[in-house]
């Protein structure tokens, strides 16, 4: 993982330092406890990567926290009357999978950061929420500097540049929204597995 350059994900840290000592939160990153910072969405996805890695940048620059917002919504037309306690284990299971997923990919974009000579960090939290992707987003956008987000993703975000999603953050979030694009994609006759210039690894 030290190589920035690296297509591994499985070289990733998944445990040490970098991911025990993260704050890990189920509460939006809202209130007198939370300084005005740059929120970042996050699902593991190479463009979500892609978006943290400026999201660092972002609050490096404006010497602002960072937020890194994970969300889950296990029921996305709601759940049916009497059903919500019964699968309350396998939500647990969901939202524990999106943390373990979210402090690898943020321990991949600090050893990325860390193999380009970018040592500077912000104060990090990780904020692993239960709900729509648009509302958890649009909660966490109160009174912060900039909402960060990729052009493509996993799950809930997958649309965040395709229509209702892009549509709400950018007209309702209550900060200005930074829509980060994937970089270029390898030349046809680049070598097997190059990516462009400064490109946190693959995901998957």
């Amino acid at each position: 993982m030290s190589d920035p350059q690296s297509s591994d994900p499985a070289s990733a840290p998944t445990g040490g330092s970098a991911e025990t000592a993260l704050p890990v939160s189920a509460l939006p990153p809202v209130g007198a406890d939370h300084p005005s910072g740059v929120v970042c969405a996050l699902d593991g996805s190479d463009g979500s990567l892609w978006a943290l890695d400026r999201a660092f940048s972002e609050a490096v620059a404006y010497g602002r926290p960072l937020y890194v917002v994970s969300a889950v919504d296990p029921a996305p037309d709601g759940f049916v009357p009497g059903m919500a306690e019964i699968v309350q284990e396998s939500v647990d299971r969901l939202l524990a999978g999106m943390r373990e997923v979210a402090l690898r990919g943020i321990a991949q974009v600090r050893a990325n950061r860390a193999g380009r000579g970018e040592e500077a960090e912000p104060p990090i939290s990780l904020h692993v929420l239960q709900g729509s992707v648009i509302e958890t987003l649009l909660s966490c956008c109160t009174g912060q500097h900039t909402l960060v987000v990729g052009t493509r993703g996993n799950g809930g975000f997958i649309r965040l540049l395709l229509g209702s999603v892009s549509t709400a953050l950018v007209h309702h979030a209550d900060c200005p929204v930074l829509v980060v694009p994937a970089p270029p994609a390898p030349a046809a006759s680049a070598a097997p597995g190059a990516q462009a210039a400064d490109r946190p690894p693959l995901s998957s």
